[in-house]
């Protein structure tokens, strides 16, 4: 599964370790966070990263 970076501020997605404070189990892909996700540290909308 690929990384993805926050274009705003940097934040890197890993789907191994996924985003536990906003309810993301590890394993989960970028594709399948939900449409609502946002970045946990400045709240950019998913359309705001790039994936490696």
């Amino acid at each position: 599964m690929k990384k993805c970076t926050c274009s705003v501020c940097g934040y890197v997605y890993d789907p191994a370790e996924g985003d536990p404070a906003g309810g993301v189990a590890p394993g989960t892909a970028f594709e399948d966070l939900p449409d609502g996700w946002t970045c946990p540290v400045c709240g950019a909308a998913k359309d705001a990263f790039e994936c490696e």
